[in-house]
């Protein structure tokens, strides 16, 4: 297997030592003092992943009762029981603020929804996660309006709930937008629990869309028990940096992966916030699952909007491998109301291989892809 951190200290520090070596050795002379250094090369920007097989055959998937409407979905995850599966649903919209409809949905193998809670404790539900003991913790990524007082003390938090949907953990304070620096969180994306149960969560949403660097742009970290232990990471570029922390996952050796996503890669780091490595050709990442092939499905939902955001790569789900960074499928185009790729902002996988999309334009919808026989 390559070795991406050697590999990375080669191309990062061989230069400096090229460049400072000659006086740090002895022997020749130093440059003159207005001598630039060599500029090092731009690397080469890498070509878009869009060519690959689809052995999937996907379609619009789970029932909402009472003749209700997909909204914008962008969290879907598997229950511990390998089958059932969790969604988010923004109350019809994209945006529960006015609304009382329960936006966390447990939903059977046949797409009927079978549990329901959440309504009226959110303003715009985003990532969502199932922990081993079968919680679900939902982040509601925005603040309140100030001209609206029946939004108040809602938004900037990560709740936790029991399978039935009791409230049992919130994080941050409702309609308190933090600066980054403690616990109170500011447009959280994602959550995550660790090995230990160490809580992780993806701070700041709105990075991808600044050009501020006192963005946040974070990992905060806390106990299993809700105390704030650390934090790291700042609104930036270079490794370490993060622009839109929008979803987290740990691999099986406990290494967290976020999904950079207004940096157009993952990046790896492990438990106390060093940083490991990256990858980008898996486009602009949304959210990511293991499959139980152990391959990594990453959900790309931006990438065609424009052409600042990764031009010339086509948003779907791209299915591949972390030990050597390889593309192996691609699943996109296959819904009507986004003709140019599936456009799924969320993505889960569930113990048989099937997978599940959560689709946040066009109106919103589920999707299941199979794998075709």
């Amino acid at each position: 297997m390559v070795d991406r951190d050697r590999l990375w200290q080669w191309c990062v520090v061989a230069p400096v030592v090229v460049i400072f070596g000659v006086a740090a050795c002895g022997g020749g002379e130093a440059p003159p003092a207005e001598m630039e250094p060599e500029a090092e090369a731009e690397p080469a920007a890498m070509e878009p992943i869009n060519d690959r097989p689809n052995p999937y055959a996907s379609a619009a998937w789970g029932t909402l009762p009472d003749d209700r409407e997909w909204g914008s979905t962008a969290g879907v995850g598997i229950d511990p029981d390998g089958v059932h599966i969790w969604a988010i649903d923004r109350c019809g919209a994209n945006s529960c603020a006015d609304s009382d409809d329960d936006p966390i949905l447990k939903i059977d193998p046949d797409g009927n929804v079978v549990t329901s809670f959440g309504g009226g404790l959110m303003l715009f539900p985003h990532g969502l996660h199932v922990d081993p003991d079968g919680n679900v913790w939902v982040t509601d990524a925005r603040g309140p309006a100030e001209d609206d007082p029946s939004q108040a003390g809602k938004g900037h938090v990560a709740l936790k709930f029991s399978p039935e949907g009791e409230l049992l953990m919130t994080l941050g304070e409702g309609g308190v937008a933090g600066d980054g620096t403690g616990a109170i969180l500011n447009t959280p994306c994602d959550v995550a629990v660790g090995p230990d149960g160490s809580i992780y969560v993806g701070d700041g949403h709105e990075g991808q869309n600044s050009d501020d660097p006192t963005t946040v742009g974070r990992i905060a970290k806390f106990s299993a028990d809700g105390e704030f232990l650390m934090s790291w990471g700042q609104w930036g570029a270079e490794p370490g940096d993060i622009r839109t922390p929008h979803a987290l996952l740990f691999d099986d050796a406990g290494r967290l992966i976020v999904a950079d996503r207004g940096n157009n890669r993952l990046q790896i780091f492990d438990q106390d916030g060093n940083y490991l490595e990256e990858f980008k050709q898996f486009s602009r990442p949304s959210d990511m699952d293991f499959g139980p092939d152990g391959m990594i499905y990453v959900a790309d939902s931006e990438s065609a909007f424009d052409e600042v955001r990764n031009p010339g790569w086509t948003p779907g789900i791209r299915v591949g491998s972390l030990d050597d960074g390889s593309v192996s499928y691609f699943i996109g185009g296959a819904i009507e109301s986004y003709p140019d790729g599936s456009n799924p902002e969320g993505v889960a996988v569930d113990a048989a291989g099937n997978v599940y999309g959560a689709v946040v334009s066009g109106g919103g919808e589920m999707v299941r892809s199979m794998m075709q026989e």
